[in-house]
């Protein structure tokens, strides 16, 4: 049976948990008004044939923010010190999500967005790098995120190509 003071520590996690899945919601939230019209934007530019339609984005994006503020919280809860390395690079990989959206569509600045999104896959690489060393399970709850920003590397990079 858990004694009251793990239960009592393991309470105070949640405020933490709940942190982390309100950032994620924010850079969605915030990258959606950037890209309101991205769905119809993103439908008449040039793409390759591999290019997925604009309604699988929503979903697959839903899933890797909640994997993200799951894998954020856990490192936190190893390691909660101000200045922790794998949560500042996390935020910098947040900022970097954030950013893209609205060079890419809003802007339509795909050349510059392909800039953005190829740091993006070096600070989600580095982050799971420093995940791994607080938390396994939460670096792993990052892979099918980098695989997925890889993917949009190569979708962005070929929409840029085929519309430049």
């Amino acid at each position: 049976m858990p004694s009251e003071t793990s239960t009592a520590r393991r309470s105070n996690h949640i405020p933490a948990l709940i942190v982390s899945l309100i950032a994620v919601a924010l850079v969605a939230a915030l990258g959606g008004l950037a890209s309101i019209d991205a769905a119809g934007d993103y439908g008449q530019l040039a793409q390759p044939d591999w290019a997925p339609p604009p309604n699988v984005f929503g979903p697959v994006w839903t899933v890797l923010y909640v994997l993200m503020a799951v894998a954020a919280w856990l490192v936190w809860r190893r390691d909660p010190r101000p200045g922790n390395p794998a949560i500042i690079v996390y935020a910098v990989q947040l900022v970097l999500n954030l950013l893209w959206s609205p060079l890419f569509f809003g802007f339509g600045w795909r050349g510059v967005a392909l800039i953005d999104i190829l740091l993006l896959d070096i600070a989600v690489a580095a982050t799971i790098a420093l995940f791994w060393r607080v938390n396994r399970l939460s670096a792993v709850l990052l892979v099918p995120y980098l695989a997925w920003v890889l993917f949009a590397t190569m979708l962005n990079y070929s929409i840029w190509s085929l519309n430049s």
